[in-house]
């Protein structure tokens, strides 16, 4: 076979869109060839202060010339402080930090079994999971997926995770048995289709796992660090976990991730239990850190919210005008869900022709996830754009034919 100068030596899974970009600026990708695009993804939720944000990128700088790398064998200044950090504004008192969120999930798993194991209970060691939810990449991770879309090819599932449809409480309470050690649940699900249960269905797991000594895992990766109008979404729904996962947007676009318990929930946990060779790595400290400087400044969130709820009336009005390419608006803060009638490929695909970034979900939803600087002009910006794209879908000839049936 021979190998030409075209073909594309990176392992093809991943459907790229034929769009390369060569730097950012805040809010917006400038392409290879110059055109400006408005980013509404974020590197799916990942960017949540936007493009070469100075703080970060000055963080990063002074940090590359001291130094890159070094062995977990040795202590971490800059880690315990950002840990502290972390742990003082969440109800956390041990941290982990890997390098993305399914290695968050994957210490989150192994934290909740090991509890158990150590209460001297090594049987206790599944999980109840929910439908819609996605989890990671790992084996471990994609059997708590429980998708089949993602776990054909790749053998027998990993053992040890009962999924039950997603807000039903009495589904939850008939899994749980001798054997079960926690149940993991989104506070929003990003990937399954912008989707949450009512708050009061947290609350109801909360009072499950404290009946029945179980730990209540969140999985915060892409919910956490602002996405949803506050640090962590669970602080707005007003129920605290034992274990939680987060990455994406903890390092404003340098690989991270992080797992946080309470001493009670980590008490398996000794050393040599776990381990990573980058996870804590001094350059992605240095990014978690600055990301916590500007997110910890007085009335960050407080506008992160404003702006969201300027965006959901302003995309509400769209919906109702254009009840043929979309139905509904869904989401909290800056985590936002567009219900699409038409295919959601097809709406991403009119949106990138208006030069706006988006991201599709299950369900047929579009998700907008624009960096949690944007302004408000930026938000007008963006529907103008989503009104012109619904414009140009209304005008396609399959929807033409529908409407006048």
């Amino acid at each position: 076979m021979s190998k030409s100068a075209a073909t594309s030596h990176l392992l093809p899974v991943f459907a790229r869109a034929d769009l390369a970009f060569a730097r950012g600026e805040g809010v917006w990708l400038i392409s290879t060839t110059g055109e400006r695009y408005l980013d509404f993804t974020s590197g799916i939720a990942v960017n949540a202060l936007g493009h070469c944000h100075p703080h970060l990128v000055a963080a990063l700088q002074e940090q590359a010339t001291q130094l890159w790398h070094m062995s977990n064998l040795f202590k971490s200044p800059d880690g315990e402080r950002l840990a502290a950090r972390l742990c003082e504004q969440s109800f956390a008192d041990f941290v982990f930090f890997a390098n993305s969120g399914a290695e968050a999930m994957e210490c989150a798993i192994k934290i909740t079994r090991k509890h158990h194991a150590a209460l001297g209970h090594p049987e206790r060691y599944r999980i109840i999971t929910f439908e819609g939810a996605f989890h990671g990449r790992t084996l471990a991770t994609l059997a708590a997926t429980g998708s089949a879309k993602y776990l054909d090819g790749y053998g027998p599932p990993m053992d040890g995770f009962d999924q039950v449809p997603l807000g039903d409480l009495d589904a939850v309470k008939a899994a749980i048995g001798p054997g079960t050690a926690g149940i993991l649940i989104e506070p929003l699900q990003g990937e399954g289709g912008v989707r949450s249960p009512p708050h009061a269905f947290f609350r109801a797991l909360r009072e499950l796992c404290d009946q029945h000594g179980l730990l209540l895992i969140f999985d915060e990766v892409q919910t956490g660090m602002g996405r949803t109008g506050a640090l962590f979404a669970h602080q707005r729904i007003g129920v605290t976990p034992d274990v939680m996962a987060l990455a994406k947007a903890l390092g404003g676009g340098f690989p991270i991730g992080a797992c946080l318990a309470t001493a009670d929930a980590a008490a398996g946990m000794t050393p040599g239990s776990h381990g990573s060779t980058f996870g804590g790595n001094p350059l992605a400290i240095a990014a978690g850190n600055a990301v916590l400087d500007i997110m910890l400044k007085p009335g960050f969130f407080e506008r992160v919210q404003q702006i969201a709820i300027l965006a959901r009336q302003k995309l509400a009005s769209v919906v109702d005008r254009y009840p043929q390419v979309l139905a509904e608006v869904r989401g909290e803060g800056l985590l936002i869900g567009l219900k699409a009638v038409v295919p959601s490929t097809d709406l991403v695909a009119a949106l990138r022709e208006q030069k706006l970034l988006t991201v599709g979900a299950g369900d047929n939803v579009v998700r907008l996830l624009p960096p949690l600087i944007v302004s408000e002009a930026e938000i007008d910006d963006a529907v103008e754009r989503i009104e012109r794209a619904c414009v140009a879908l209304s005008a396609a000839p399959a929807l033409q034919r529908e409407a006048g049936r």
